[in-house]
């Protein structure tokens, strides 16, 4: 199994319009071979100090895949490529970790 996490930045003050089409696409992931988990997330502000300060125009999104070809997959499903043209204009930048249990 292995565990990625994309930072989307998204332009400010469309973080919402964003997740919107986002939401669209997440159960046709979650049919994907080798999909476990595909999750988008946001920053809550907390008291904790170790805490990074909450970026308002980002979403994470966690992922888990059976393999990194599951993974490579996913990333030219038919899917994804017209999700990426939907959210073009919302996208500022984005960039995953893909990491695997230590």
């Amino acid at each position: 199994m292995i565990c990625v996490i994309a930072t989307i930045r998204v332009a400010d003050g469309r973080r919402d319009d964003f997740l919107a089409e986002f939401r669209k696409i997440v159960p046709l992931v979650c049919e994907e071979t080798g999909c476990i988990e595909y999750t988008p997330m946001v920053d809550i502000p907390t008291e904790i100090d170790a805490q990074a300060e909450p970026a308002e125009s980002v979403v994470f999104v966690v992922e888990k895949w059976e393999s990194v070809d599951a993974l490579e997959a996913h990333l030219v499903a038919r899917h994804m490529v017209e999700y990426r043209k939907q959210v073009k204009e919302l996208v500022t930048g984005s960039e995953i970790r893909i990491l695997e249990p230590a």
